[in-house]
């Protein structure tokens, strides 16, 4: 079992410190990044306002990407069941502790 770390990423100009096993790193990284991407998209748009508001819209598109092209997007291939509730749980996580 790997011992635990600390990452930090960013998401939209604000760091997150996610606590995760040095296996998981890399993933979680390149998810952050490809979150920090969708939610920057929608930003620009200029059509949704707010962090979470943006950020349910990326889960929302995210979520649908995985689901529609069979686990399959840029090139990476997801366990879907696990690798979706672990980031979830981690999210959440770092949004309950995000102050405002």
């Amino acid at each position: 079992m790997s011992t635990p770390v600390t990452v930090t990423v960013n998401i939209l100009d604000k760091e997150y410190r996610i606590s995760c096993t040095e296996d998981e790193r890399l993933s979680l990284e390149t998810s952050a990044q490809y979150l920090d991407n969708k939610m920057s998209e929608i930003r620009k748009s200029g059509r949704i306002v707010g962090l979470d508001r943006i950020a349910v819209m990326a889960g929302l598109n995210i979520t649908h990407d995985l689901i529609t092209e069979g686990g399959e997007k840029d090139g990476l291939n997801l366990d879907l069941t696990g690798k979706i509730n672990a980031l979830s749980n981690k999210v959440e996580f770092a949004l309950n502790n995000f102050t405002k």
